[in-house]
């Protein structure tokens, strides 16, 4: 009922005579986002005659936890074929680019995904859309599994193989674009971006996990069954995920949610609404965001599926091969760990200068592995995977948040991040397979030009990370409407 009433009020405000503020205006006569949600908070304000009220529940920490463990067993799914790759040819008589494919459809399919998650989240509630999910993941656990029986031809089995990995790929946009709206509507500022970061590094963890695991756990279809059993496993926990609190914690969390399409209309500079409006600067601030975040998930998603395929022609074996991509996302979630709470209560206010400072290494990260990967050389190997893991994985919280902070809108800008990160996972991918050296080669099948493309793509893209600003208009404005509920309710 507040919303509806603000929303009145709103439009009474933005159709009356009254003159706007000097500061409120920008050179061009324009009004600045922060300035236009200010005014829209202030009519709801007054128009209710009472100050918002603002609450935390326990019950925040076991729907994070619960989301988390469902986007880990997702995560699960994706690279699990990765470091088994060789053996999946010798057992299953499929090719090496097949294989790939087991990962690709994951990324195809998430693209899609990602961008209906928001709608579904409008029309049906985000616990009903977690349970959507939830259900993906059980039916991709038993129809992979059904793919195991030597009895089948290769063909049936790598169609089951392929069915499975395509619910799986349902359930994993899911959890993982949710994450930011979780945060918004239970987290306040203090936990917001650690929130976010729970959730959005539950997915990495479970990539690690899949790649130290499915190696390790027996041949390839004992291994199929392991999964299963994970997912399984984990797939009740949706039943503790709860749809919104009963008071929300910030002004941010008590908004209506966005659509995705109003997110394209801000974009384009033709939001309905004044207070959807993004400045030109913020639209840029996205773009960039855009780019970064897209790509470096791309690239680090592509390297868990072909793990194997790069390191085994030079000699190291699956479990090797696991360990390095592992070594890469738990080094990663250790600093993720560490620095989210660094993130919400002392550089709450330099997220933008975070990701400057942390990209460029990455960048070279990548770029030295073309020099690197070789026979005999784990222990550079192993530094690189660190390098890469402690400054990547604390930027996946961070461009999350920034998407929200610059676009007012989490569950679209959240939708969006992913389905690019896991486009440019199948560019990645595609790209790095057709460039794999022929039986010819020394070492045969080795994948030196592939890390020559990735690397210097990397550093190509990551150079834009200079041009960000990234002002947290959204922070500012839960930290004006905070003020005022302690002002409201301070005893006189």
């Amino acid at each position: 009922m507040l919303n509806d009433l603000a929303e009145l009020d709103t439009g009474r405000a933005l159709s009356s005579d009254q003159p706007h503020s000097p500061q409120s205006l920008r050179k061009d006569g324009s009004r600045d986002a922060l300035s236009t949600q200010l005014e829209v908070a202030e009519n709801e304000h007054n128009y209710t005659g009472e100050a918002p009220t603002y609450r935390l529940y326990k019950q925040r920490f076991i729907g994070i936890a619960a989301l988390s463990l469902l986007n880990l067993a997702a995560g699960m799914c994706w690279p699990w074929f990765g470091p088994i790759s060789r053996s999946m040819t010798e057992e299953f008589g499929v090719t090496l680019d097949q294989v790939n494919w087991l990962g690709n459809i994951e990324a195809c399919i998430y693209i899609p995904g990602s961008l209906l998650t928001p709608v579904l989240v409008r029309r049906i509630g985000l616990r009903r859309t977690c349970e959507i999910g939830a259900v993906s993941l059980l039916l991709s656990a038993w129809i992979r599994y059904s793919g195991t029986p030597r009895s089948l031809t290769t063909d049936q089995a790598y169609g089951l193989l392929m069915l499975g990995q395509f619910f799986s790929s349902v359930a994993q946009p899911i959890f993982q674009v949710i994450g930011p709206t979780y945060s918004e509507s239970w987290f306040d500022l203090k936990g917001r971006t650690t929130a976010t970061m729970v959730t959005a590094i539950a997915n990495p963890i479970g990539g690690a996990l899949g790649q130290l695991l499915s190696p390790l756990v027996g041949d390839t279809r004992q291994s199929v069954l392991i999964l299963g059993i994970i997912c399984t496993v984990a797939a009740p926990a949706v039943f503790f995920i709860g749809a919104a609190p009963p008071t929300p914690p910030t002004f941010a969390g008590s908004k209506v949610k966005k659509s995705m399409s109003e997110l394209f209309m801000a974009l384009l500079g033709r939001e309905r609404r004044a207070e959807d409006g993004m400045t030109v600067r913020e639209r840029l601030d996205f773009l960039i965001i855009f780019l970064l975040f897209g790509f470096l998930v791309g690239v680090t998603n592509a390297f868990a599926v072909v793990a194997g395929q790069i390191f085994e022609p030079m000699g190291y074996s699956e479990d090797t091969s696991g360990l390095m991509g592992a070594a890469l996302l738990l080094s990663g979630i250790v600093a993720a760990i560490v620095t989210a709470p660094l993130s919400d209560r002392v550089f709450t206010n330099h997220l933008a200068l975070t990701v400057k400072v942390l990209v460029p290494p990455v960048a070279a990260a990548w770029l030295s592995l073309i020099w690197a990967v070789r026979p005999n050389n784990e222990g550079a190997i192993f530094a690189i995977m660190v390098i890469i893991g402690v400054c990547s994985i604390p930027l996946l919280p961070i461009g999350l948040e920034l998407g929200c902070e610059v676009t007012r809108n989490a569950d679209a800008s959240a939708a969006l991040l992913w389905a690019m990160g896991n486009a440019a996972c199948v560019m990645f991918i595609l790209v790095q397979g057709a460039l794999r050296a022929g039986p010819d080669g020394s070492p045969p099948l080795n994948m030196r030009r592939g890390l020559i493309f990735s690397g210097t793509f990397i550093m190509v893209i990551a150079a834009v990370s200079i041009l960000l600003r990234g002002k947290q208009v959204r922070k500012e404005l839960d930290r004006a409407k905070n003020q005022e509920q302690q002002v409201a309710h301070a005893p006189s």
